[in-house]
């Protein structure tokens, strides 16, 4: 395994290794704002003990957007998962056209957030310098959550336990490394509850008039959340790969998720061992119950099991496998379909 990374570390990618594409990305609009966020007043301990006390605003959701030219369908908010940032859906690791970028070229206004609490929306720092200031216990703090490149491989199904990928496997092994920079420190652990991006989400979706949510790993389930908040904003829903779905539903909550369309997308080697205390297998079994409950309540919710369409070898990082776009296509001719 170490000689495996060790050999990685020596093919950095560089700018020259992109793969651009030769046709231009023609766009009407592209930027960044923020969604939510809340005044929070800190003393000089919590702030750093380099500023005075004050005001500072916490808890808000960074957005990065893309709007093309000729719009063809609703808006896509894709939301990343566990210790990532919305990079996930940007440039892939071996230089090749992301998602983001992928469907805006077929017509998709594009929106691509950070959760709250990860990359450039930050997170609230005052519990940490509490218990630096001893006015808080230490070991109450909440964990920060990173995955090893050895942990990465087989939880992520780019390979074996063992750090060798998957023989037909579909993720750009030789660019493990440029994956592994993606990652940040994940202090989700320590947000408020319920979650503040949830509610972003809903007020973004509401903002837009109405948008399709996609949503990946950990973030599987955050756009039923935000459908929860307000179910007129949320045309459609899809799971990429997610952690787990909800199973044993409630009557109001079927009320809601019943009138939202939803993909559920999952790739290969759902059996095989993750090194971690999490089972993709029983992920997948988990949704296919919730297709079972939403379409026992007059819903739409489909199932799309890649290996059963004859596509085999692909990862838990779909969107940065090698026939990424292959699957976006996949995904657009579901949403065409609502």
């Amino acid at each position: 395994m170490t000689l495996v990374l060790t050999s990685l570390s020596l093919c950095g990618q560089s700018l020259r290794s992109l793969k651009t594409s030769s046709k231009p990305l023609v766009l009407k609009a592209q930027g960044s704002f923020y969604v939510g966020g809340i005044a929070d007043n800190q003393t000089f301990e919590q702030l750093g003990s380099f500023g005075p006390a004050g005001r500072i605003s916490v808890n808000q959701m960074y957005v990065h957007y893309m709007v093309p030219k000729k719009t063809k369908g609703l808006p896509v908010v894709m939301i990343h998962g566990m210790t990532l940032t919305g990079k996930t859906w940007e440039t892939t690791p071996d230089g090749r056209m992301g998602w983001e970028e992928y469907f805006v070229r077929k017509g998709y206004p594009v929106y691509v957030p950070d959760q709250v609490g990860r990359g450039r929306s930050g997170f609230n720092q005052a519990i940490f310098n509490d218990a630096k200031a001893g006015k808080t216990e230490a070991n109450k703090l909440p964990p920060m959550w990173r995955f090893s490149d050895e942990a990465s491989i087989p939880n992520f199904r780019i390979g074996t336990t063992e750090g060798k990928p998957n023989p037909d496997g579909k993720f750009p092994f030789d660019a493990l490394n440029e994956l592994s920079k993606q990652a940040v420190p994940d202090v989700s652990m320590g947000l408020p509850n319920p979650n503040p991006t949830y509610k972003a989400l809903a007020d973004l979706s509401a903002e837009l008039g109405k948008t399709i949510l996609m949503s990946h790993s950990q973030s599987g389930a955050y756009p039923i959340e935000a459908a929860y908040i307000k179910p007129d904003a949320v045309a459609a829903m899809i799971f990429v790969e997610p952690g787990r779905c909800p199973n044993g539903l409630k009557p109001e909550q079927l009320s809601v998720l019943s009138k939202i369309p939803t993909l559920i997308v999952f790739g290969d080697y759902l059996t095989q061992p993750t090194g971690v205390p999490h089972s993709w297998q029983t992920a997948y079994e988990s949704c296919q119950k919730y297709t079972e409950e939403v379409k026992a309540a007059g819903g739409k919710a489909k199932m799309l099991y890649l290996p059963n369409s004859g596509i085999k070898g692909n990862s838990h990082m779909l969107m940065q496998d090698t026939n990424n776009q292959q699957i976006a296509d996949l995904i657009i001719k579901w949403i065409q379909t609502i």
